[in-house]
């Protein structure tokens, strides 16, 4: 039987791969941890145990995903992503400093029961759920 333990990556298209780079990396604290020749267009950041990989859409791994992302509609609905404890107000107030609209904090059922958590936005539009572990 498969049993799933944690997320392994997950793959963004991009047509804004330095808005996206700098993104996961400045306001996520994402470390580029692996690329691919840019004409291949994947990059790869670390985010904790999993990786999150972007691609960019004229590459030519890029181009064998179709079209680029738009807004009239989504291929995936959101991740989350579980990251080391912050304060709330200390996480807000990063997030606007750093310009990224959010949600604000709600408590929401995840893979450890319910908790709080806030949704942002990457420069792509796709949307990230933010989960802090809670405090030790």
């Amino acid at each position: 039987m498969i049993r799933v333990r944690n997320l392994d990556h997950v793959v963004l298209r991009t047509t804004r791969l330095q808005q996206m780079i700098e993104f996961y990396g400045k306001v996520l604290g994402c470390t580029l941890e692996r690329t691919l020749p840019p004409e291949e267009g994947l990059y790869q950041l670390r985010a904790g145990d999993a990786l999150i990989d972007l691609v960019d859409v004229d590459s030519e791994l890029g181009k064998a995903g179709g079209k680029a992302p738009s807004q009239d509609g989504r291929n995936v609905d959101h991740i989350c992503l579980r990251i080391n404890h912050i304060p709330e107000n200390e996480m807000i107030e990063w997030l606007e400093k750093n310009c990224v609209k959010h949600s604000g904090f709600a408590d929401r059922y995840g893979a450890d029961g319910m908790g709080r958590s806030i949704y942002i936005e990457d420069p792509e539009g796709n949307v990230i759920e933010l989960r802090p572990a809670p405090k030790l």
